[in-house]
């Protein structure tokens, strides 16, 4: 067997801890790239209780996430990553999620207000008016 192949099958999948640990980091990233209190944090992972959500911070390895969580971490990925692709500026694509929007989805208000509606779909509506913007799905 060549050794790439051998490499392939032996290498491990990664488990949900460690996909968890790596969520919480990127999100804590996106948090501070994005200037948001601790409050908005909170919401925008599900509203877990101060002490966990200050566990997951200080030891994002030691999180057991459950599904609702892991899902809101990803829309927040995708919608960072869109927003990295719509708006190459770093900065401009930071400062978005927080400006107002004409669009009928946000009624005036940014899509940071739309997410922190506190439901999981509140994130997804922001993901997909992301996606159909870059030309992606619907």
């Amino acid at each position: 067997m060549p050794n790439a192949a051998r490499a392939v099958k032996t290498q491990a999948k990664p488990n949900s801890r460690n996909m968890a640990a790596a969520g919480l980091r990127a999100f804590f990233n996106i948090a501070r790239d994005w200037g948001l209190n601790t409050d908005a944090q909170m919401v925008l992972l599900g509203t877990p209780g101060r002490s966990t959500f200050f566990k997951w911070k200080a030891a994002p390895e030691t999180a057991d996430l459950k599904r609702d969580t892991l899902e809101r971490l990803s829309y927040i990925l995708g919608i960072y990553k869109a927003l990295q692709i719509l708006l190459p500026d770093t900065t401009a694509a930071d400062a978005w999620v927080k400006k107002p929007n004409t669009a009928p989805l946000f009624g005036g208000q940014s899509a940071l207000d739309r997410m922190l509606g506190g439901n999981v779909a509140d994130l997804m509506v922001v993901r997909q008016y992301l996606d159909v913007q870059r030309g992606g799905w619907a």
